[in-house]
C-alpha cells in the first residue's frame, strides 16, 4: 500500500446528478481537497489494494448501488487489513433505521441522508469533511 492522502476523499457514487453535486458542494467548501469518483462498489476494493495504491483520507460511500452496494463495500474494506482503518462515510438517500444500524454494524464511521436541497446537502458535506478530516 501506497502513503495515505489526507486531501483525497474517494467518492462512490453511481449517480450522474449526485456526482456532479458532490463535487461542487466539496469544490466550493473545502477547494484543498481532490476528489476521485468511482461509479459502483465493486471498483472499490481493486482500487484501494493496488499496488502503491495512494489511501484516500476518507471514503464517502452511496448505499444503493446496482451489484456491488455500500454494505458489502464497508464489509470488504473492514474485513481486509491493510485498508481496515478507512474512514467510511456513507453519503445515501435511504431514511431507512435499520439500513443504518447495519452499517454501523458493518463497520461505517458514520451514516448521513443525502438531503435534496442543494445548500442543506452543502452544508452537510462540509460539515462532515470538517469533522473527519479533523480526526486524520
Amino acid at each position: 500500500m501506497g502513503e495515505t492522502d489526507r486531501d483525497l476523499v474517494l467518492v462512490v457514487e453511481d449517480s450522474d446528478e449526485d456526482v456532479e453535486a458532490i463535487g461542487r458542494a466539496i469544490g466550493r467548501s473545502h477547494p484543498q481537497v481532490r476528489l476521485e469518483f468511482l461509479r459502483s462498489g465493486a471498483e472499490v476494493m481493486p482500487r484501494l489494494t493496488a499496488a502503491g495504491a495512494t489511501l484516500p483520507g476518507m471514503v464517502l460511500l452511496d448505499l444503493n448501488m446496482p451489484g456491488e452496494g455500500g454494505l458489502d463495500v464497508i464489509k470488504r474494506i473492514r474485513a481486509e487489513p491493510a485498508v481496515s482503518a478507512l474512514i467510511l462515510v456513507v453519503f445515501t438517500s435511504s431514511e431507512d433505521q435499520a439500513e443504518a444500524d447495519a452499517c454501523y454494524a458493518a463497520g461505517a464511521d458514520s451514516y448521513i441522508f443525502k438531503p435534496i436541497n442543494f445548500a442543506l446537502f452543502r452544508t452537510v458535506l462540509h460539515q462532515t469533511l470538517d469533522y473527519w478530516r479533523s480526526r486524520g
